[in-house]
């Protein structure tokens, strides 16, 4: 994905955006889930994906959406929407259920898509302006975050 600004240098930055790609490896399951396994097999990606999403979410709006929440309210607004509207169908696979609602793989796979483009809204846009915006201790703020809420993807040793 994005590489062209340099923001992966730091490691929340090549954190998050490791955990975009896992993300997106594992959408490209659902269309072949649906049509082996139907709801069932959807529903295990699903948890898979929220399991990625969990601590990467709180990363993000308890650690980097604030800090960039005054120079652009709006555009942070929208995204913190967009994580409402994805965690909640993924939401109803939680847990081992699978969903009862004949409508729901479709329901998936609309904010499977939302998902998407929210990824790269974020690395086209949030991480380059949190790498020009953001002040040695806000980083410090949002790598606060990411060690109280650790990850789904094990860190690199060093």
């Amino acid at each position: 994905m994005c590489e062209y600004c340099g923001c992966q240098a730091l490691e929340t930055i090549d954190e998050l955006t490791q955990e975009h790609d896992e993300v997106v490896r594992l959408l490209s399951h659902l269309r072949p889930a649906r049509q082996e396994g139907g709801a069932a097999r959807m529903a295990e990606v699903a948890r898979e994906i929220a399991r990625v999403l969990g601590p990467h979410t709180r990363v993000e709006e308890h650690g980097l959406f604030p800090a960039l929440a005054g120079d652009f309210p709006e555009q942070i607004a929208a995204l913190e929407a967009e994580h409402r509207r994805i965690e909640a169908v993924l939401a109803e696979a939680a847990e081992g259920a699978t969903p009862s609602d004949p409508a729901w793989p479709d329901r998936l796979m609309e904010a499977m898509a939302v998902l998407r483009d929210h990824i790269l809204k974020e690395q086209d846009g949030v991480f380059p302006a949190a790498l020009a915006n953001l002040s040695t201790e806000e980083w410090e703020a949002v790598e606060a975050v990411r060690a109280e809420a650790g990850g789904a993807l094990s860190r690199p040793v060093a």
